[in-house]
């Protein structure tokens, strides 16, 4: 399984439940350009780590709206802390993605520590976490999207980046698009 099909069933899943949704940087924003993009898209264009922490922001600040983040191993491992801050909150409307492909796919796929051992659904428990799920195949990640709206799902992923268009909009008319439709 590919990240960009991990991305479609994502996609498919905020339009079912009229989910806000943040991407990780660079590459996987611009595979959910190609796939799905709308409005109540976030592209985490240059701010490696972050995408969980503002889905977190959104889900806190707008309870009533479900919100949806897609983050990568190698940003999770950047920024770990926000791990235990989702557990302390563990907002109902709050689903994390973690696409765990093994690498920096944004960077040329140096090898992360998750394909070396590194087991980020252990971490996310160890961190506080209740609800956590695993995929590695698009079937198990569509059973597991049916049932689940919160919490974190690990999906493991090849080590590829589809070829997709750049996304044409600078981060300022993305931010202004994106606030405009919440």
């Amino acid at each position: 399984m590919n990240r960009i099909d991990v991305i479609n069933e994502i996609a498919i899943k905020a339009k079912e439940t009229d989910a806000l949704l943040v991407a990780n940087i660079g590459i996987p924003c611009k595979e959910l350009h190609h796939v799905c993009d709308v409005p109540t898209n976030f592209y985490m264009l240059g701010s490696m780590g972050l995408a969980s922490s503002i889905g977190l922001g959104l889900a806190l600040a707008r309870s009533e709206r479900n919100v949806i983040a897609i983050d990568g191993d190698g940003s999770v491992l950047m920024n770990m802390g926000s791990l235990a801050t989702i557990a302390s909150r563990s907002p109902k409307n709050y689903l994390l993605v973690i696409v765990d492909n093994g690498a920096y796919g944004s960077t040329g796929n140096q090898p992360t520590v998750t394909s070396m051992g590194t087991n980020l659904a252990e971490v996310a428990r160890g961190a506080g976490n209740k609800d956590v799920f695993e995929a590695d195949s698009s079937k198990g990640l569509r059973e597991i999207m049916k049932e689940v709206n919160s919490g974190m799902i690990i999906v493991r992923v090849e080590p590829n980046n589809a070829d997709v268009p750049v996304i044409k909009m600078c981060p300022e008319e993305i931010m202004a698009r994106f606030m405009a439709n919440i």
